[in-house]
């Protein structure tokens, strides 16, 4: 017995509707699309020194450690040069901010004295926030000051190599914070 088979034609694929919605719908992802500028700060780990690079006294070496409490900024041979205090943030009790603009004036001072040198270390606890990191990081790297109707940048040490902070002592932290110390005693 024969069977008989049905020749079934393929059916063609009918996209053109699916064209239409590609071409109407690119430009319109386009033209809303948001396109966004990243901006990247180059910055390098502070490099081991062995004890003979770190024995010239001429050369300065210059650290901001940024501290709960206050900013400090020293040379990494000649010891501390000035610690900035945090001042309390009015309206919010407890609650204290890094003076900036007074690490930025003493920055000035600095470059005055060593005008060839362009490198600075930061060294950040780490519970430091990253906007205290940023001010921090632009007060070093240089200052903007109005001359008549304009305004001059002036760079400052814009060559920032970012670390951790060394880790107090208990007689260092005593002293920075009496009340503490007091507690404990008693």
């Amino acid at each position: 017995m024969r069977t008989r088979r049905l020749r079934k034609e393929v059916p063609h694929l009918e996209i053109t509707a699916f064209i239409n919605l590609i071409v109407v719908l690119v430009p319109f992802l386009l033209s809303t699309a948001v396109f966004t500028r990243l901006a990247v700060m180059d910055l390098q780990l502070p490099a081991q020194q062995s004890a003979v690079d770190q024995l010239k006294v001429d050369n300065l070496q210059l650290e901001v450690v940024i501290r709960k409490d206050a900013l400090e900024v020293g040379d990494r041979v000649g010891g501390l040069i000035q610690r900035i205090e945090a001042k309390a943030v009015a309206g919010t009790p407890g609650a204290v901010e890094h003076d900036v603009k007074a690490l930025q004036q003493l920055m000035v001072m600095v470059k005055g004295k060593f005008p060839t040198q362009r490198e600075a270390t930061l060294l950040a606890e780490p519970d430091t926030s990253y906007d205290q990191l940023v001010q921090v990081m632009d007060a070093v790297r240089g200052t903007v000051t109005p001359q008549g109707k304009q305004l001059v940048r002036a760079e400052l040490f814009p060559n920032i190599s970012v670390g951790d902070a060394p880790v107090r002592g208990a007689a260092a932290n005593a002293a920075a914070n009496p009340t503490t110390a007091a507690k404990g005693r008693s």
